[in-house]
This record gives structure tokens, C-alpha cells and sequence, in this order.
């Protein structure tokens, strides 16, 4: 059953073909840590660990890359503004190396509690300078830079076909229709591949290069670690859908020029998440963070459950309510599960359809359709479990962790009793057997899954 994807540089969905039979190489835009990351922000790497779970349960062997931007980010598209580290470590009274330290440990707590998979290489853009200077210096060699009085500039009018990911129009822009003015730019696409350090201030990130003290720009560290741990040419590139314009444009003009070759083969990008219809983002000082929401009492696989509900490529609004209802459903399935005993053999059908769901673009939702027709049908427990099992191994709901309950026999009878009542609309024998279940410790519930019952908490 072949897998297919959307390719943004394709804008079509295409059959996923590696590059190296049964090896993936996998490349996901990791945070700048310079504050929590927010919820919006956890969609996207719930997205990629779907991803990189359906490229698992597909057999393939997953070399996944993700970066920490610790340094280069500035708050503004044009090159210019503050760097978002520095202006971290000036909001908290701390130092630039603390706050990257702070904030990259909480991001891979956040991670944990999402159940999503770590990648297989971490890599700091602050542990990688000589080879963002050397894929600098490189592209010099070949004519593709030049010198402002501020940085070293990569120039795009070099490149014949800039702005492909984004179908950009760059002979219809003007100077600020995408960034601001400057004046130095010979281009208003031209971006920088290394900033200087302002001369009378001291940075607390800098490094000298063969072009004077300073620091690289945020696009050229993913082309140099990308390259240098998953080759010149890899097999699938993630990020957000704000990622298009600016950030994979100018990684793959910089990476292409220098190499003479494609960067990437299969481009996949998230939407937003939204909350009145505009999307969700640090710079508008949300404080809408996992551990916000486990605040309100909601655990963060309920999140999980939620963004799997919608498909990758769609806006999902954000509320409480929907979040709650995600947690409700999830429980439901959790209670459940515990009580199905042990795992025998699946249901080859719903199993096949989950695949097809899945290698489908990544069709969580169809997916979780598929589950609950599963929890419907008339298969035994047993081998509800085993294929429910299968199904989290991309789901990521952490259903083989949750504890297995064991109800005494005759609870079990009076359940089935009450059900039977139930079903001839025996009303007031059913209160009673309820009462008898309630009495011997048990609490019962009636879902949409039949009812499910589990030791009284009081």
C-alpha cells in the first residue's frame, strides 16, 4: 500500500518514493528558544511525529534531524530588529546561554508529555558555527553574496528560480510588500547569510569570521546541519505553513546554490492553529503553553487527541471546550482499553484500513474514525486490543501504558445484566443493578462504546 504526501513544492500529493530504499531522511524546523513554546507551536510537532510514525509502521528506518535555534532569529523578516535570544535574556535578567539552556529543557519535557518521538539528532545552531561559515564562504566562492555595511548578504537575482516553494512572484514585489526597507539591499528578497555585531555593542553571542565579528543569520544554520547530517540532497523537509515564504525559500536558494543540487525532495507543512480566526503565536503574547493547560486540568495526550482530529493541512480552532471534549473521548477510550484483557490476534480488516488512512496524506482523522468503528464492531476485546495497539503506534495516545483492570466475575455479571435490562428498557432494574455495582466499589458508565466500569475513586 504505497504512501503518498502533499508536496508543498508540488502543491499535489505524490507517491513517497526514497531516495535510499527503506531509509528516510527526515528534517523537522525545531524551536528558538527564547520562550515557551505555545500550543500552536505543539501542533506542528505533533504533525511531524505522525509523520515519522506512519514512515515507521511503513517499514522504513527514520534518520530524523531537529534543530535548536539558539541564535541568528531576529524578531523581524528584513534582517533587522533584535535578536529574539538576546531580547530573552534581557526580559529575564538572565544570560543569553541560560535562557537557551532553560527553554530548550522545558520544550523536550513539553515533547514527553505529547508522546512524541525525539528525533535522532539534536543539533544547537551555537554548535555549529565553522559550518554555517564554511556553507558561507562557499556560496561566496560561487558569486552569491555580497557585503553591506550591516552583514553578508545572499542575492537572490543570482538564483533563476528563487522562490519556487512559495511560487513567489519576486520580478511583482517591491521593496517592503514582503519585508522592510533597506536600503542597501539590492533586492528586497535578498537575505542575510551573517549579521555583524553592532559596534558599540557587545553581543552576547559572537564569533569572529573571515568577514569580521558577528553572528549567522537564522536561515543558514538548517541548511548547514541538515546537509551535514543528513547529506546535500535528503528525502523530506517539515515545518509550519509560515515557514514557506521566507525561511524554506531562503534555505533552499542558499543550500541549491551552493551544492548545484536539489535540497529536498518532498516538502510537508502544518497550519495554524486558531483562535478567533488569526493564529496562535508568541509574538502576540499567548499564554496559551502545555503547561497552561494542564493548568486547567486537562492532560497534554488530550491535546495530542485534539490536533489528531483534524487533518495537518487544515486550520484547527482553538477552545477549551473542544480540548475537553478531546479528553473525554480519550478517557473513554482508556477506560475501555483497561479492561479488554490480553492482546490476541487482530482485526486484518480495520487494520487495513487504518494503513490506507494514514498512507493517505496523513489522514488522522479518517484514522480515528477508523478506531471508534473498530470499538463499535462485534469483534472480541481481545482482538480489538491488539489492533487498537497497532493503531497507537502512530496515534501516540499511549494506549499500551494504560494499566490493565482486572473486574471480579460477578461484577462483570451484574454489568451484563444491567446492559440487558437496559436494552428492553428495563429502567428500574437497571437503577437497581446499578445500585448493587455502586455498593461493591465499582462506578459504571454508559458510552457510546457500551458501558464501561472501573473501581469507584469516591
Amino acid at each position: 500500500m504505497a504512501l503518498v504526501l502533499h508536496n508543498t513544492l508540488t502543491r499535489t500529493k505524490e507517491e513517497f518514493v526514497p531516495l535510499t530504499a527503506g531509509a528516510v531522511g527526515l528534517y523537522t524546523c525545531g524551536p528558538t528558544v527564547y520562550a515557551l513554546q505555545h500550543l500552536g507551536n505543539m501542533r506542528s510537532y505533533i504533525f511531524e511525529d505522525v509523520l515519522k510514525r506512519v514512515l515507521l509502521m511503513n517499514s522504513y528506518h527514520v534518520q530524523h534531524v531537529m534543530n535548536i535555534t539558539d541564535v541568528g532569529h531576529l524578531t523581524s523578516d528584513a534582517d533587522d530588529g533584535e535578536d529574539k535570544m538576546e531580547k530573552g535574556a534581557k526580559r529575564e535578567g538572565k544570560s543569553v546561554w541560560e535562557i537557551a539552556e532553560f527553554y530548550t529543557e522545558v520544550f523536550k519535557k513539553n515533547l514527553k508529555e505529547l508522546n512524541v518521538l525525539e528525533p535522532n539528532t539534536w543539533c544547537k545552531a551555537t554548535d555549529h558555527i565553522p559550518e554555517q561559515i564554511a556553507l558561507i564562504q562557499q556560496l561566496e566562492a560561487k558569486g552569491f553574496t555580497y557585503q553591506t555595511s550591516d552583514g553578508i548578504y545572499f542575492d537572490t537575482s543570482k538564483l533563476k528560480d528563487y522562490g519556487k516553494l512559495a511560487k513567489l512572484d519576486t520580478k511583482g514585489l517591491r521593496e517592503g510588500a514582503r519585508v522592510e526597507a533597506n536600503p542597501e539591499k539590492r533586492s528586497p528578497t535578498d537575505f542575510a547569510l551573517w549579521k555583524f555585531s553592532p559596534p558599540s555593542t557587545k553581543r552576547q553571542m559572537e564569533w569572529s569570521s573571515p568577514w569580521g565579528v558577528g553572528f549567522p543569520g537564522w536561515h543558514i544554520e538548517c541548511s548547514a546541519m541538515a546537509m551535514k547530517y543528513l547529506g546535500e540532497t535528503f528525502d523530506i523537509h517539515c515545518g509550519g505553513i509560515d515557514h514557506i515564504p521566507v525561511h524554506h525559500t531562503n534555505e533552499i536558494a542558499q543550500s541549491e546554490a551552493a551544492t548545484g543540487k536539489q535540497f529536498v525532495k518532498y516538502w510537508l507543512h502544518g497550519e495554524f492553529l486558531v483562535e478567533n480566526e488569526k493564529k496562535l503565536a508568541k509574538s502576540s503574547g499567548t499564554t496559551t503553553t502545555l503547561d497552561w493547560l494542564k493548568a486547567q486540568g486537562l492532560p497534554p495526550l488530550a491535546y495530542r487527541y485534539f490536533c489528531l482530529g483534524t487533518h495537518y493541512r487544515k486550520p484547527l480552532a482553538f477552545s477549551l471546550e473542544a480540548i475537553r471534549g478531546a479528553a473525554t473521548a480519550l478517557q473513554n477510550l482508556q477506560d475501555k482499553v483497561a479492561t479488554m484483557g490480553e492482546a490476541a490476534i487482530g482485526c486484518a480488516e480495520f487494520e487495513e484500513r487504518f494503513l490506507a488512512a494514514v498512507n493517505d496524506d496523513l489522514n488522522a482523522p479518517q484514522a480515528l474514525a477508523v478506531l471508534w468503528e473498530l470499538m463499535k464492531s462485534e469483534y472480541p476485546d481481545q482482538a480489538k486490543k491488539q489492533s487498537l495497539l497497532k493503531f497507537d503506534e502512530v496515534l501516540g495516545l499511549g494506549l499500551k501504558d494504560v494499566p490493565r483492570l482486572t473486574i471480579p466475575k460477578d461484577i462483570l455479571n451484574l454489568v451484563a445484566d444491567r446492559e440487558s435490562a437496559r436494552q428492553l428498557k428495563g429502567w428500574a432494574k437497571a437503577d437497581t443493578l446499578r445500585e448493587k455495582i455502586t455498593k461493591a466499589g465499582y462506578a459504571i458508565e454508559d458510552t457510546e462504546l457500551g458501558p464501561t466500569i472501573k473501581p469507584n475513586r469516591g
